[in-house]
């Protein structure tokens, strides 16, 4: 079973995204058109589940389909849309995940909410720091259910994504 734990910020997240983005570059190739370091590890201080979220804007999801195989020799585990429309989803790292890879196609809006809501998060400590009260009452509320988890963060995500959209 997975286990949800928050953690203080750590400073080689940024460093263990840069690593990883080379990796999917070399696998992927052309496929990948940018890489972007997205969630709670990508916002520097704020405190995390300590997995990097790595976010694809590729140029076609057919085309990284194809590409199942390479994924799965990086070490990824192909999840499909995983819930979300439109996006290809990867975990690395079994029950001790240690990178989620979101995909979508260049374009989609998810990429522009992913972006605005952590470049929010980057600018408003206010937010960032009531974000992480709420991440570790979740935590704890969740008994490591990671729905119930996302479930209790979500009214304060859609909050601040609005605000976060309305400031771009």
């Amino acid at each position: 079973m997975r286990k949800v734990i928050i953690v203080d910020y750590n400073e080689q997240w940024p460093g263990l995204f840069a690593a990883e983005s080379s990796l999917l570059q070399i696998t992927l190739g052309k496929v990948i058109s940018r890489i972007h370091h997205i969630g709670s590890t990508s916002v520097p201080g704020l405190a995390a589940k300590p997995v990097i979220d790595i976010m694809l804007e590729v140029v076609g999801l057919s085309e990284l389909d194809n590409c199942h195989s390479a994924m799965e020799q990086a070490g990824y585990t192909a999840r499909g849309e995983n819930g979300i429309p439109n996006r290809r989803y990867f975990i690395k790292g079994g029950n001790q995940r240690s990178h989620h890879v979101h995909a979508f196609t260049v374009g989609d809006m998810q990429i522009v909410k992913h972006l605005a809501f952590r470049d929010y998060l980057i600018k408003n400590k206010k937010a960032a720091d009531e974000y992480v009260e709420i991440k570790r009452a979740a935590a704890l509320a969740s008994e490591n259910d990671i729905h119930r988890y996302s479930a209790l963060k979500a009214a304060f995500i859609e909050n601040h994504l609005r605000l976060a959209q309305a400031c771009t």
